[in-house]
């Protein structure tokens, strides 16, 4: 066989990643709040994009205007098993825009899907305004500076610098005193200092000397305490006899000493800073209709309704030298693919919510114990589209009813079989009757093996470590466990 250069034909097909399908991949995962950050963005970049604030638009998603020549990769086509083709067609994202968001299931009178209507973009937001909270470390630095001076101000700083999170410090006094060069008993002193400020607590190197502090402060810390703080691992196990032999005193004597250790803060540096929650935005509401049926509804409050200004176009292109020109066609090219993307994305989302509403209609009826194993693929399948688009809709997104504001992935759950042959149970049905059946407990602490006896008398085929992780999931400890703390609770 000789080796040369030659020419060859070769025919296959690829998945090309047109920009366009890029968009329509990176809209259909975004949230509400990124989404607004997103079209923010492109406005900015457009001149040519700009809002509405008429009504006129109530019957489109997000998108006021969408020029008709605007064509589209299809993404859920192009998704499903590497069937597409080079370049972009004509196929729609995934939905046929004649379908608007009416969705009515064959052989089904019950409307799944109702136009979603506009919100009011003029609302304020008044947590946006407020400023950020102190951290720990800038609350304690204040306190430094009134309490202390010099060189016992440097090392109070080093100390503070070396507090974490929760209010300890977590590195030996000898070791901070050989680094700064000084005596341990100067560092033990500013410490003592530091100690005092608030909150009380703060700066103590285990739990036993930060609940002894806070005693002090609260003119608490007799023998007596100090004793029970010394031992604060009989308290843990809800050894109260032990407690009254080490201690000396008597049942009631400890069972107020242990009320009295409640009432104090083994973390008080938790209190102060951190990162403030981000506000987590309902994308979809489902709500029930005067027919009784739910309806399925895009949360568009925090979404500009976005059109193509045409006039201003024409007011540019009057007279514009040739790279103005392109620029133009660029900008509306561009605009008019952001805005079919965002009428597909909201077609979609609504789509996803309407079929998940459906499959479990039991939640919404009834609460958390009807709730039904459920799968992207059960979905997908219902709704002819791809597994890898309907992951894409449900993450990070938000749905809102009249039961709280859940995640649409917490909709997903896997089954545990019936013991009668029936239809299967959602595993979070399951572990909300665990939670039921041990908030129920009174005197008598159920086991996990009394717990498997009661699910399978009700219908439930589960094992016994089924449960137990079921209940170590919720963070419920064992009947051991559990036992003990009602001990401490009726001391």
């Amino acid at each position: 066989m000789s080796l040369g250069p030659r020419l060859e034909l070769r025919q296959s097909q690829q998945l090309v990643m047109t920009p366009q399908l890029q968009l329509a991949i990176k809209l259909l995962t975004l949230t509400n709040v990124e989404l607004e950050a997103y079209i923010g963005e492109e406005l900015d970049k457009n001149p040519l994009l700009s809002t509405s604030d008429g009504a006129d638009t109530a019957d489109a998603p997000v998108a006021a205007e969408a020029a008709p020549d605007a064509s589209a990769s299809g993404l859920d086509t192009l998704l499903g098993g590497g069937e597409g083709s080079a370049g972009s067609g004509d196929t729609p994202l995934d939905i046929d825009p004649s379908e608007r968001f009416q969705h009515d299931t064959p052989g089904d009178s019950a409307d799944w899907g109702a136009a979603p209507t506009g919100g009011d973009n003029d609302d304020l937001d008044f947590d946006s305004f407020a400023a950020a909270d102190a951290s720990l470390g800038e609350i304690l630095a204040i306190q430094a500076s009134a309490a202390f001076d010099g060189a016992d101000l440097i090392i109070a700083r080093h100390i503070i610098d070396l507090i974490d999170e929760s209010g300890y410090l977590g590195e030996p006094t000898q070791d901070i005193a050989e680094r700064l060069g000084v005596d341990i008993s100067v560092v033990e002193a500013v410490l003592a200092g530091i100690h005092r400020f608030e909150p009380t607590g703060v700066g103590a190197r285990n739990l036993a000397e930060c609940i002894a502090i806070q005693a002090r402060d609260a003119d608490r810390y007799d023998p007596a305490m100090a004793c029970l703080i010394a031992n604060l691992d009989f308290v843990a196990r809800g050894d109260i006899p032990g407690l009254m032999r080490i201690c000396a005193l008597d049942r009631e004597d400890i069972a107020d000493m242990i009320r009295e250790l409640r009432r104090y803060d083994p973390k008080p540096g938790l209190r102060f800073g951190g990162d403030r929650a981000a506000p987590v935005v309902a994308d979809v509401f489902v709500h029930r209709g005067d027919d009784g049926e739910w309806r399925i509804e895009l949360n568009q409050a925090t979404l500009p309704r976005l059109l193509i200004d045409r006039d201003y176009h024409a007011v540019l292109e009057a007279g514009a030298d040739k790279s103005t020109t392109n620029f133009l066609n660029e900008c509306v090219h561009s605009a008019n693919w952001l805005l079919k993307a965002l009428d597909q994305r909201a077609r979609t989302i609504v789509r996803v919510a309407a079929e998940l509403v459906k499959h479990q209609r039991g939640f919404f009826d009834h609460g958390v114990g009807q709730l039904k194993p459920l799968t992207l693929r059960s979905i997908a399948e219902a709704i002819d589209m791809h597994e890898s688009t309907v992951s894409r809709v449900t993450s990070n997104k938000y749905i809102q009813c009249e039961r709280g504001l859940f995640e649409l992935r917490y909709f997903f759950t896997s089954g545990v079989g019936s013991s009668d042959g029936g239809e299967a149970s959602s595993a979070l049905a399951v572990k909300d009757r665990i939670a039921r059946l041990i908030a129920a407990e009174t005197h008598d602490t159920l086991s996990d093996d009394k717990l498997v006896e009661i699910l399978q008398r009700e219908g439930f085929d589960i094992a016994r470590r089924t449960v137990a992780k079921y209940r170590e999931a919720l963070g419920l400890g064992s009947s051991v466990a559990r036992r003990r703390a009602r001990l401490l609770a009726a001391a």
